[in-house]
């Protein structure tokens, strides 16, 4: 490593990211950053190991680092190839992107990409934020990642590549109509904007607008689920009180924070129609468990140790040191440890320097609140309700010896931040159970 910024770009060696590459080497070599190619080898494509050593032979001859990931697995029966093929590649390039020292990942997709997402999201039914397509930038995983071409045409793209004498890579998958997108491309855009010149432009500006309408939800959302004081548990007495629409949103919004993955709406009304009173009821979601139980809606599934590898964040000398904001996995533990920025009830970051991880031993002591007493895990997992399968999970001790944070509980209260101070929050996210949790 050299010390300069460095800057990763996502290279399939097709027309858009070849052109965003040599864009990206011709602005920042100057500024005095580096520039790594990061090409993602998904073997399904008979033409695949042709495109990967065309796009090595460009970078030797532009003279920037090419770092490849060959993908190892498949779609599992009945998955959708689209989405396997896109989840494998954002993880493959932010962890190369890690590997190179990058903390910018610049994305090719330009004006007709976004178009297009934004018809597709609109024919599967999405509200807003599926409506808002892809952002410009968004902070994921630690990484930014960018797509500063966003607004550009294809002439304009091509413009660019003409005289750059590159080999670019054609991708049959394009025109292929077995997925949604090859067949939106190939049979609608083109009479679309025959009919319409400026729908590019114009479904672009949906998407901007969407986006403003998502951010403001999201505001309402966080306002509200502060409001009722939802936590790792949402009170459903206090949410009945917002309007349904309302109550939606932060339904949402919750689910979304706490599964850490995309919330089918389905998931959505099904929720808003069989929580109208406190009954213990279970709904399993994709091998995890949702449960309201003591009026209190929460996700839950156990989280026993195991024989699990030593994970990023954990030193040799096994202390755990949590340095910014991210996903960590834990010696011991399957499932990860979130951390985020928050402006109430948490920890200030130079006390997640060096961590001890253990399990319960018995004995602990738990301080919910600043003006309340600390009290033993089991008497403070019942006043929150939280039920049995919910209280596993690691235990963080400061160096010290102090308790720092309990899953289900959060961060003990004698270890919160001054109010006018920079604080992290700590979230753990145990893994789906062994066996798929069943239905009432």
């Amino acid at each position: 490593m050299t010390g300069r910024p460095v800057v990763a770009v996502a290279c399939s060696g097709g027309r858009d990211s070849v052109a965003l590459l040599h864009a990206a080497i011709r602005t920042a070599r100057p500024l005095g950053a580096s520039v790594v190619a990061l090409h993602v080898h998904h073997g399904l494509m008979a033409d695949a190991d042709r495109w990967a050593s065309e796009l090595a032979r460009l970078c030797e001859r532009w003279q920037v680092t090419l770092r490849t990931d060959h993908l190892s697995g498949s779609p599992r029966p009945g998955d959708s190839v689209e989405a396997w093929a896109r989840r494998e590649r954002y993880r493959a390039l932010a962890a190369m992107a890690r590997a190179a020292g990058a903390d910018l990942v610049l994305l090719g997709h330009h004006l007709r990409d976004q178009a297009e997402t934004v018809l597709l999201q609109a024919l599967r039914g999405a509200g807003p934020a599926g409506l808002a397509a892809m952002p410009r930038t968004a902070l994921r995983d630690g990484l930014t990642w960018a797509r500063p071409w966003l607004a550009r045409t294809d002439a304009e793209i091509d413009a660019y590549v003409a005289p750059l004498a590159a080999d670019v890579a054609l991708d049959p998958s394009n025109a292929d109509p077995r997925f949604a997108r090859s067949r939106l491309r190939r049979d609608v855009m083109p009479v679309l904007r025959a009919a319409f010149p400026e729908a590019d432009v114009a479904l672009a500006a949906v998407a901007r607008r969407a986006g403003e309408a998502r951010a403001v939800l999201d505001e309402v959302a966080a306002d509200d689920l502060a409001r009722i004081d939802a936590g790792d548990a949402l009170p459903l007495a206090a949410w009945r009180t917002l309007s349904p629409a309302r109550r939606g949103n932060a339904l949402r919004a919750w689910l979304a924070r706490e599964l850490a993955a995309p919330v089918p709406q389905t998931l959505v009304e099904r929720l808003l129609a069989e929580t109208g009173d406190d009954a213990p009821r279970r709904w399993p979601v994709d091998g995890r468990l949702l449960r309201s139980w003591r009026g209190q809606l929460g996700v839950v599934a156990p989280a026993r140790a195991s024989a699990a590898p030593v994970g990023a964040g954990v030193r040799a000398d096994g202390v755990l040191s949590l340095l910014r904001c991210d996903r960590y996995q834990l010696p011991g533990w399957p499932g990860t440890l979130e951390v985020f920025a928050c402006a109430q009830r948490g920890v200030a970051p130079h006390r997640l320097a060096q961590l001890v991880v253990r399990a319960r031993a018995g004995g602990e002591q738990f301080q919910l609140q600043a003006a309340g007493v600390a009290r033993s895990l089991k008497k403070q997992f019942q006043a929150l309700g939280i039920p049995p399968e919910g209280r596993d999970g690691p235990l963080l001790f400061d160096a010290a010896g102090a308790l720092l944070f309990v899953p289900g509980l959060g961060v003990d209260a004698r270890a919160w931040a001054a109010a006018d101070a920079p604080q992290w929050g700590l979230r753990w996210h145990p893994p789906a159970p062994a066996a798929k949790a069943e239905a009432c």
